[in-house]
């Protein structure tokens, strides 16, 4: 389940479209073919604002991550959370929840696959798990 629940904008909406059909979408540049991170305005290589909507591999690496302490909001049990940053095949680094590995067994370099997770109240988001 997300940390928080996460709401569209018109914006973000085509995203969210994708996550719904279980799709990871980037942007790519209409002219250098340069893929950006979903949230980007414009190309991060050649600064064209536009940008085309495109499917992912789905597969990327760990770079880094953390572990948020809380807890369990049905039972007050304590939880570790791991939010790390990856970097997708296509080039572009993204935050997202690393979900099925224990924390002590996260590693940097870590191949992970996308999936996708949906809370009531939330937007279905991405998610990786170890490949």
């Amino acid at each position: 389940m997300p940390i928080v629940p996460v709401a569209r904008d018109a914006e973000s909406a085509p995203f969210y479209d994708g996550t719904a059909r279980g799709e990871l979408l980037l942007r790519r540049c209409e002219d250098c073919s340069s893929v950006s991170a979903p949230n980007a305005e414009s190309c991060s290589a050649c600064s064209c604002a536009r940008l085309a909507w495109v499917p992912a591999l789905g597969t990327a690496k760990l770079v880094t991550w953390t572990v948020v302490h809380g807890r369990s909001p049905a039972d007050g049990e304590p939880v570790r959370i791991v939010a790390g940053l990856v970097e997708v095949t296509e080039g572009p680094w993204l935050y997202a929840r690393i979900v099925d590995i224990a924390p002590e067994d996260v590693t940097s370099g870590l191949a992970l696959v996308v999936g996708f997770d949906h809370a009531e109240g939330s937007e279905t988001v991405p998610v990786f798990r170890p490949a």
